[in-house]
């Protein structure tokens, strides 16, 4: 396993890492939940991704359960939750990124993990109702407190997170040191253009969610409709809608093909892709399956085939490569 620095921070997180979306409380049972957890951490994974929405809190209830149950030192592994959509509840008090909310989710969430602190903690979208200021010193009132270690940000613009750090600055308070933006072959133009400057300006960290895009690009969807694809749950009717599309589909043919060519396959082709990213911290891997996440963990094998003339190839068939402002 390859660990890499996230953001400017010290904090070293592999390469490859394990989330619980759709998955943990909701797809799988808790007996393969618990098998995944340890493929994943007997390869080298130190960055276990959760959130407080996701199956309206479930799973992070079976992940801490299995945690519990593991002889892992809590040194050896980081932990996350997110922060905004709420657990279930409806009520104005019980979602956004209001101190009131942030504060209670938190404890929520550690009661749930059955751990004392949450290494990474993010705000899971930006919340246009609370000043950015009142989120701001939450956080960093948590870090003080010793609930969380890091704070960062999911689906935030460039301008939201330096905003955050403006703030954080003015009042000398530990701004956010990460992102989770979605990033894959068919969506990049946050992680390439819009982040471009703050990597430097700020030292921002990615934590890459769907470098599959769900699963798109493992070609199982140019297979013909199947009942038990990702995409095909209706929560992610959103998702679907915007990347099952034929030209993506027939993109993802000819990726099949050039994955042949090197011998390899097209969901390992497509992680080495991003790894190939010096600006990508971690990426995050879903698997309902033991065999996905055996397979997928081997992409740094693929890594070296991917040479300036093969890169050249991929950006030929995506013809999809985000233009640069021109100042």
């Amino acid at each position: 396993m390859e660990y890499r620095s996230l953001g400017k921070s010290g904090l070293q997180v592999s390469a490859l890492s394990f989330g619980s979306w759709i998955t943990f409380g909701n797809q799988i049972e808790d007996g393969i939940s618990d098998r995944l957890m340890d493929i994943a951490y007997d390869a080298g994974v130190n960055f276990f991704d959760n959130a407080e929405v996701y199956a309206a809190g479930k799973s992070e209830e079976v992940m801490g359960d299995i945690l519990s149950k593991k002889n892992w030192s809590r040194d050896s592994y980081c932990i996350s939750s997110k922060v905004f959509f709420g657990a279930g509840g409806k009520l104005p008090t019980q979602r956004g990124l209001n101190r009131k909310h942030v504060v209670e989710a938190c404890e929520q969430a550690l009661k749930r993990l059955r751990t004392d602190y949450l290494d990474l903690y993010f705000c899971h979208r930006p919340d246009k109702q609370t000043p950015i200021e009142e989120t701001v010193w939450t956080m960093h009132n948590l870090i003080q407190q010793g609930k969380i270690l890091y704070w960062g940000t999911s689906e935030w613009s460039a301008q939201e997170i330096m905003e955050a750090h403006m703030v954080a600055r003015q009042y000398n308070l530990i701004g956010p040191t990460m992102e989770q933006p979605q990033y894959n072959m068919l969506v990049r133009r946050k992680v390439e253009v819009e982040f471009d400057q703050i990597y430097k300006t700020v030292g921002l960290g990615t934590t890459i969610w769907s470098p599959l895009c769900s699963g798109i690009l493992t070609g199982k969807y140019n297979a013909g409709p199947e009942a038990d694809v990702r995409l095909k749950r209706k929560e992610l009717d959103w998702l679907a809608e915007a990347m099952i599309t034929e030209e993506n589909l027939n993109k993802v043919s000819r990726l099949g093909d050039l994955a042949n060519e090197l011998g390899t396959s097209l969901p390992l082709l497509a992680i080495a892709w991003v790894l190939k990213n010096p600006n990508v911290s971690t990426a995050i891997l879903g698997a309902s399956k033991e065999y996905q996440l055996v397979e997928n963990l081997k992409a740094f094998d693929v890594v070296p085939l991917l040479t300036d003339e093969i890169i050249e190839m991929i950006e030929g068939i995506l013809d999809n490569k985000p233009k640069h402002p021109q100042y």
